[in-house]
């Protein structure tokens, strides 16, 4: 009689693709939020998003909550 065994082999480490693909996401997503002015629109809407501020005014609470000053 034959003896089989067996072998598990676990991944436990996250992948770096994965760990960039989040270090982007965040670092756009911190430039949303903190920072943006009326950059991202302007590209569609040219120096009327600067004015119209769409960004701004959906993030506005949350600068506060995250500690950015924005006025």
């Amino acid at each position: 009689m034959s003896e089989s065994k067996q072998v598990n082999v676990s991944k436990t480490s996250v992948p770096v693709i994965a760990i960039v693909a989040l270090a982007i996401i965040f670092a756009g997503g911190l430039f949303v939020v903190g920072f943006d002015q009326g950059h991202i629109f302007s590209l569609v809407y040219g120096e009327k998003a600067f004015q119209d501020l769409y960004i701004h005014e959906l993030t506005h609470d949350m600068r506060h909550i995250a500690g950015f000053p924005c006025h």
